[in-house]
């Protein structure tokens, strides 16, 4: 242990003034018989100044001591962690989590640790996954511990394991995807013998669970450079184990953009659609989308008499296969639903030509994309990424007309609301009718019309149902 430097003084300084509860919270500890110290991404976060509001503490003292000295003084207690050491509480607005020190192991097989507690704090440091989440700030004394040169890996912006990578991954294999993941978060780079690890035990990946894996993917794929960590998933072999989609791509040549292969065309859309989230902040659905919108292609590539490379209908097999892929990656029907639309939707735009949609054919557009109908816009123009510039202005110009004629219709109609001119109520009281088959029926057929003809005036809506109704044969 040694003294902060005076960077590293500011540093902490700075964590105590946004965080002036973690001295208090020491000395509880103190006074108990207990260490303290402010552990891992804390740390890390503070010493690059992105400290969030979620702290995380490390201590000699069990889940039970622990909560005897925070009883009383926390705002809110949590115990859902305990079994693996921590107790969560909330002080002030702040969320904090105090584990004590691990000795954890995995026996190679199983999918989970096996917990025991540890005495030692360095122990506990040199079985953390990076270096540079692998220091400690006691607290109250401030006393800094880095036993494995984190704060000069932070410093250089480069991932290490504190012990070899083969230890720590062998210890957890989903810490291959972490180093993924702080590359994306960090745009640090991972050290060689990391990535050569990485690659010689990927197979190992498959002791993890799935809702682990998607979880961390979750998060590399809404960092602040994804295709960072995608690269180093790919290069390693690691997403062939849970996302082998991806390395497909490199083997199809995009008939769209020659200079490129699908895979490259691919980072280029998710790179693209970043750029156009916004303020918002992290789009997953409209990302995963980007991801996810050419992996039809390997299935349907097909050559052409004359040398061209097609792959008709790729947008329908890659709805199929993202559906897949997110199921078995464990992800919420809503989320998959949402990924799945765009990207079954993805190509309808090129459809468009010049204008010569009616305005029936933009209603079923805007109907069809629902909800997702913003996002839409935004995967349609990342799709974009020819080197031809007249091309891509003339592309992006019959984009700016559609979302004008879209806007222009919605003025004149609710677009976002498309229903038949006759509710079922009116639809079952002119026909004379029960609820069942028949009222479903005649109210998909008028909203056909409604969005082909537009909204009608009772009068019509109602002779285009009797008239309908006469030709199935449900009235004379």
């Amino acid at each position: 242990m040694s003294v902060l430097n005076d960077a590293q003084q500011r540093a902490v300084a700075e964590l105590l003034r946004v965080s002036p509860v973690a001295d208090e919270l020491g000395r509880r500890f103190t006074a108990a018989g207990h260490e303290l110290h402010l552990v891992g991404g804390s740390v890390r976060d503070a010493l690059l100044g992105s400290l969030g509001d979620d702290l995380d503490f490390c201590t000699d003292a069990h889940p039970e001591q622990t909560l005897a000295v925070v009883n009383g003084w926390a705002d809110a207690i949590w115990e859902t962690g305990r079994e693996f050491g921590t107790i969560g509480i909330q002080k002030n607005g702040l969320r904090i989590e105090i584990t004590t020190y691990r000795a954890e192991s995995y026996d190679g097989v199983t999918r989970n640790p096996v917990v025991s507690y540890g005495t030692s704090l360095i122990d506990d440091l040199s079985r953390r996954d990076f270096t540079i989440n692998a220091m400690a700030v006691s607290v109250p004394g401030h006393e800094f511990t880095d036993p494995f040169g984190g704060l000069t890996d932070l410093a250089a912006r480069v991932i290490r394991t504190p012990a070899a990578p083969s230890i720590s991954f062998g210890d957890d294999p989903l810490r291959m995807l972490r180093a993924a993941r702080f590359a994306a978060k960090l745009r640090f780079t991972v050290d060689e013998p990391v990535v050569a690890a990485m690659r010689d035990m990927a197979p190992d990946l498959d002791r993890i669970t799935a809702e682990r894996i998607r979880d961390e993917f979750t998060k590399l794929m809404s960092a602040a450079d994804p295709l960072t960590g995608l690269r180093l998933l790919v290069d390693t072999g690691l997403a062939d184990r849970f996302l082998p989609e991806i390395s497909g791509l490199k083997l199809e040549i995009d008939e769209h953009a020659q200079h490129k292969d699908v895979y490259e065309h691919t980072l280029i859309v998710v790179r693209n659609a970043m750029r156009l989230e916004g303020d918002e902040g992290p789009d997953f659905v409209l990302r995963m989308a980007a991801l996810m919108h050419d992996i039809g292609k390997p299935a349907t590539k097909a050559v052409g008499r004359d040398g061209r490379v097609s792959f008709h209908h790729h947008e329908v097999v890659g709805a199929r296969l993202t559906k897949q892929r997110m199921k078995a990656m464990k992800y919420p029907k809503d989320v998959t639903s949402e990924v799945v639309g765009l990207v079954a939707l993805h190509l309808r735009f090129y459809g468009y030509g010049r204008g010569e949609w009616t305005d029936s054919a933009v209603r079923r557009y805007v109907t069809d994309a629902g909800p997702l109908l913003s996002r839409l816009h935004k995967l349609t123009r990342s799709d974009v990424t020819t080197r031809n510039r007249r091309k891509a202005s003339q592309l992006a110009a019959d984009y700016d007309a559609l979302e004008e004629r879209i806007a222009r219709i919605a003025a004149e109609e609710d677009l976002a609301k498309v229903r038949p001119d006759l509710d079922g109520n009116a639809i079952m009281e002119l026909l004379g009718v029960p609820p069942g088959p028949i009222v479903g029926q005649a109210w998909r057929h008028l909203k056909e019309l409604r969005l082909d003809r537009g909204p009608l005036d009772r009068d019509e809506a109602e002779a285009e149902l009797l008239k309908w109704a006469r030709e199935q044969g449900h009235i004379s």
